[in-house]
């Protein structure tokens, strides 16, 4: 699978290796996003059982607060590594559109850095946020009103972890392979 929808993945210029990786990282990001959609679809059910029980029963489902804390985190987490795959993470490109018109290798070099800096900083949050997904997983920590609802907090640190490893890389990919284009980013955007 190429890096985005506009790299037909046959560059003689990038290394064998990093297509192979975009290509498994591609896999990856899709199937998290895949199972955040089902979060979102469970995030439904849940919120739906909440409002009847109320509504019908005056009975609220106990711990639907914390169950729609835990589900935005993952749902955030799980569906962020396919959004950067496909270039739809929340920017401002103006600055680099409007160089790619004039200077299209310096809005290129601009993107890569930008490209490097984001892996970097998705590495540092891998590297922060492991410690804590250990620290949560051997101490068995819980979030909620104990005898209300209770939930462990290390599925919620691991699914961090897991995407800003995956994010770091789907960049580092980029990076290397300086795939995104500043001077067709309407025609990315626009599906062309």
């Amino acid at each position: 699978m190429p890096l985005n929808a506009n790299d037909t993945g046959d560059d003689p210029t990038v290394p064998r290796a990093v297509h192979h990786a975009a290509r498994g990282l591609s896999y990856i990001a899709k199937a998290s996003n895949a199972v955040g959609t089902l979060v979102v679809l469970g995030l439904v059910l849940t919120i739906d059982s909440d409002v009847i029980a109320r509504g019908v029963f005056n009975a609220p489902f106990s711990g639907s607060f914390e169950v729609v804390q835990f589900s935005m985190v993952l749902i955030v987490f799980l569906q962020l590594p396919d959004v950067i795959r496909i270039n739809r993470l929340t920017r401002s490109e103006g600055i680099l559109a409007n160089l790619a018109e004039r200077r299209p290798a310096i809005a290129r070099a601009m993107a890569r850095l930008i490209d490097a800096v984001s892996c970097v900083a998705m590495a540092t949050i891998a590297y922060a946020i492991f410690p804590e997904f250990l620290d949560t997983w051997e101490s068995n920590q819980y979030f909620g009103t104990p005898g209300i609802f209770t939930a462990p907090v290390w599925p919620l640190k691991l699914v961090i972890t897991f995407s800003a490893v995956v994010s770091a890389l789907i960049f580092a990919t980029k990076f290397v392979a300086g795939r995104r284009r500043p001077e067709h980013m309407h025609l990315e955007e626009s599906g062309a």
